[in-house]
């Protein structure tokens, strides 16, 4: 793959703990707007995750794989940093509802005075997706006891992720 200038190369961050469809579906649109995109997933130390980072590694990577133009990625520290260490000054979001409008826009205001190369570029959710949450599907993995749990998963994640929440939770 030929080196894509700055401004065609997003960096899309977060914890991915789990993946959910609605950051696939971000992801998947950000890779038909960009010629490339990091997929940058946050390892905070301080932070009790479910999966561990070569976990959301592998299950980003079992889920993306169709996209040519992804790469997958973990980093510590600041989200601008990682963005310019991915030689880009596009910080891809997604948001769902008002209330992540106002604390994606604090922070792209934090963001611009920590690197002000750095821009942010919102993509809303799609209408199918904006209820969906990591922590909503850590909640239903661990209290659902249906017989067709897995089934009701597949309406927020992809089949990668399935199987290790049930593995985790069952």
């Amino acid at each position: 793959m030929a080196t894509a200038s700055p401004s065609s190369h997003a960096v899309y961050v977060g914890s991915f703990d789990p993946l959910t469809l609605g950051h696939q579906d971000i992801i998947e649109r950000g890779a038909r707007i960009y010629e490339r995109l990091t997929v940058g997933i946050g390892i905070n130390p301080d932070k009790a995750a479910l999966f561990g980072p070569d976990e959301r590694v592998a299950m980003c990577e079992e889920s993306l794989g169709h996209l040519s133009n992804v790469e997958i990625r973990t980093f510590e520290g600041l989200a601008v940093e990682f963005v310019h260490s991915c030689n880009s000054r596009v910080l891809l979001r997604g948001v769902r509802s008002l209330m992540d409008i106002d604390s994606e826009f604090t922070m792209s205001l934090a963001n611009r005075v920590l690197d002000e190369e750095i821009e942010s570029v919102f993509l809303m959710s799609s209408e199918g997706y904006n209820h969906i949450s990591s922590s909503l599907i850590k909640q239903i993995a661990k209290l659902g006891t249906a017989h067709d749990l897995e089934k009701r998963l597949a309406d927020f994640v992809p089949r990668a992720v399935i199987k290790l929440l049930l593995q985790r939770f069952n």
